[in-house]
């Protein structure tokens, strides 16, 4: 149940629920946080917030306010590497990441529990890698007050499908690297591979431990690969000879190693001649000429998810052309694009 009264009239009343101030381009937040009891210095401040009543509350059993409700959402929402503010603000719970790793959502049970109405939880996309510290999701009640029942059935959406929101880390992945063409194998051009991959690699948290450069030779990338594997190698990373040209034979290269599953050609640009497979346990990625030239491509998208443990084939690129047009921008700003997403 919910009654007003003037704002005049509310000295010594203590209020239901925290009061926002926007100062436009430098500040939003709480001016008033819930419990603050009403003085007279704070007429004028709240009436410059358009505050010209303040709400008296009287809950019935039936109804719930809306910090019990974020805090009782935000608990079920959480699931492993995903933890929360400590109190509500302005009636919102913030979820923010534990870890570094990678975000996953899960996106039919969020559209569930969104489609109740009056609750609410806006995250991040799905497959977003994130920083720990960094703000992942954010619940709250939408209403000052509602039915309790609405809250359990939110709950009861976010702990059928839990975990809802999980920041899964990523290993730290020893790579073996082989760099391909015949150009560069007989030293007519500099490799320009084995820089970027190191960089990236080393950015997330993993190293590159053995390098081998092989001619376009079907045995040879065989044995390459081989190489890499019995150096201790638990990722394998091919580079070039992926298109369609005679001597494009990496791939052929890599099926002769023992890639199994192995799926050749994804819906991305940059990226679209990617292959994604396995050599026993180990992944193995073969990274087409786009990725010496492009900053980001396929491979900035596959990597964290190869890192935190998925197995990717033809069902997982299909689901990747939604989204998978990169703009290449002037200056570019991945993830906080839409590439990818």
């Amino acid at each position: 149940m919910q009654k007003t009264i003037p704002v005049d009239q509310a000295i010594g009343m203590v209020l239901p629920h925290d009061i926002t101030e926007i100062v436009k381009d430098s500040f939003k937040g709480r001016a008033f946080k819930k419990g603050h009891i009403i003085r007279a210095e704070d007429i004028e401040h709240l009436k410059r917030l358009g505050k010209e009543h303040i709400y008296v509350l009287q809950l019935t059993s039936e109804e719930i306010h809306e910090n019990e409700a974020a805090e009782l959402m935000a608990q079920a929402l959480c699931g492993p590497g995903a933890g929360r503010s400590e109190e509500p603000v302005e009636g919102k719970i913030t979820i923010i990441a534990e870890h570094d790793g990678l975000l996953k959502i899960n996106e039919d049970g969020l559209y569930r529990f969104n489609l109740l109405g009056d609750v609410m939880c806006a995250t991040l996309q799905n497959n977003t890698p994130v920083k720990q510290g960094e703000t992942v999701a954010g619940t709250r009640l939408i209403p000052l007050i509602a039915k309790r029942k609405l809250v359990a059935d939110a709950v009861d959406i976010a702990e059928t499908v839990r975990p809802m929101i999980t920041v899964t880390p990523l290993r730290s992945a020893q790579a073996g690297l082989v760099i391909t063409g015949n150009e560069v194998f007989h030293g007519r051009i500099q490799d320009r591979f084995e820089p970027v991959l190191r960089e990236k690699l080393n950015a997330i948290g993993s190293e590159v431990t053995k390098v081998v450069f092989s001619p376009d030779d079907v045995e040879l990338i065989s044995k390459a690969i081989h190489e890499c594997l019995d150096a201790g190698a638990d990722l394998i990373i091919t580079s070039g000879g992926m298109s369609v040209d005679p001597d494009d034979v990496t791939r052929m290269g890599i099926k002769r190693a023992g890639a199994a599953d192995s799926a050749y050609g994804t819906p991305v640009l940059p990226g679209a001649m990617f292959l994604s497979g396995t050599i026993g346990n180990v992944p193995v990625l073969g990274l087409p000429a786009c990725g010496m030239f492009h900053k980001i491509t396929i491979f900035d998208l596959i990597l964290p998810r190869i890192l935190a443990g998925e197995k990717i084939g033809r069902e997982e690129l299909a689901r990747m052309g939604h989204g998978g047009l990169c703009r290449n921008c002037k200056r570019c700003q991945y993830p906080v694009c839409n590439f990818g997403k």
